[in-house]
């Protein structure tokens, strides 16, 4: 039988990890994008926004963590 409390932490373990998956798809397209570019041409504005998706995906999947770890154990 599963508990609410475990399905909730399961839920907020699979999202924090789906967060962190699309981060690294992020940063491989924008990898893959810069790899295309002459180095002495300016950095294509896509390659900078998916950088900052990136950034701001694991944050929120850092905050998903800090959040799940200081809640109280079941009572």
């Amino acid at each position: 039988m599963t508990t609410h409390a475990s399905a909730s932490t399961e839920m907020i373990v699979a999202l924090a990890r789906e967060l962190r998956r699309l981060a690294k798809a992020e940063d491989d397209r924008a990898a893959a994008e810069a790899a295309e570019v002459p180095y002495w041409v300016p950095c294509p504005s896509s390659v900078l926004g998916a950088r900052a998706a990136a950034q701001a995906l694991r944050a929120d999947a850092e905050r998903l963590d800090a959040a799940w770890c200081s809640r109280p154990l079941a009572s």
